[in-house]
């Protein structure tokens, strides 16, 4: 029997696809062979403590500086000799806020579409449409500086889909933010992903952010110990949740690292 090998176009590439990226700060060692997936349409988690090298991670992500080992692709175009069309496909909400505090919502917003050569009128279209998903279209015109912590996440939110990313990465987004703030900007995200079928890669240090219908990458100091759906990394480290799943998982790798010394 003759055998038909499949058309490798008709398979979907992944929205992210990190693989084996290591990178080092001079003799600093950061990240070690660095390898996971973030499925189309969503919700992944990368959970780790702070100091794992998440943000690092996100850096190299968004080619801000080059890894000089391993490969970075998003939706199958690597972000180093493809970075126009790998980085046009990516929205990036980073743990340190970067709007201008002395401009309107809407002129912070406005700016960054004519960056991405969106039109005055289809930006404000944009712009009002997005604001309303968020729930914050009574707020076009506010300053930034009179917004509370949980309402610049939302424009920043609201800024890194202006170009209409299919990929959305999110760095510790809830950090300094109340209970009831961390939770809603979750859920709005949740929100984009089941509406919008954005695909998502949330990073966070804590526990309760993540639910037990995601994927999880688990990353600790620099090395990855688990990637799967939550009820697999759970089960497969014979605990009863991902809270305790990561702790076990980060003292064998503590544990692993004497031996290796």
């Amino acid at each position: 029997m003759q055998h038909v090998k499949a058309d490798e176009g008709m398979i979907p590439p992944a929205a992210l696809d990190v693989s084996r990226v290591s990178h080092a700060y001079g003799p600093k060692q950061v990240l070690s062979d660095v390898s996971f997936m973030v499925p189309q349409g969503r919700f992944s988690v990368l959970l780790g403590l702070n100091g794992a090298g998440k943000t690092t991670l996100f850096s190299l992500i968004c080619h801000l500086y080059d890894s000089r080992h391993g490969a970075i692709r998003i939706f199958g175009h690597d972000v180093v000799r493809q970075s126009g069309h790998a980085l046009r496909r990516l929205g990036i909400v980073f743990q340190a806020r970067t709007l201008d505090l002395d401009l309107s919502v809407y002129h912070n917003l406005a700016y960054h579409a004519s960056l991405h050569g969106i039109g005055r009128g289809e930006a404000r279209q944009r712009i009002g449409l997005l604001l309303q998903q968020v729930g914050m279209e009574d707020r076009l015109h506010a300053k930034v500086r009179a917004l509370s912590g949980g309402q610049m996440r939302r424009v920043e939110i609201v800024r890194a889909l202006l170009h209409r990313p299919p990929l959305l990465l999110l760095d510790e987004a809830t950090v300094g933010l109340d209970i009831r703030s961390r939770a809603d900007i979750l859920a709005t995200i949740r929100r984009l992903v089941a509406e919008e079928r954005i695909s998502v890669l949330w990073a966070t240090h804590l526990i309760d952010e993540v639910d037990v219908s995601d994927r999880v990458v688990l990353l600790h100091k620099g090395r990855v110990l688990a990637d799967g759906r939550v009820s697999d990394v759970v089960s497969a480290s014979g605990t009863e949740d991902i809270g305790q799943a990561f702790g076990v998982l980060t003292q064998s790798g503590a544990q692993a690292e004497e031996v290796l010394r």
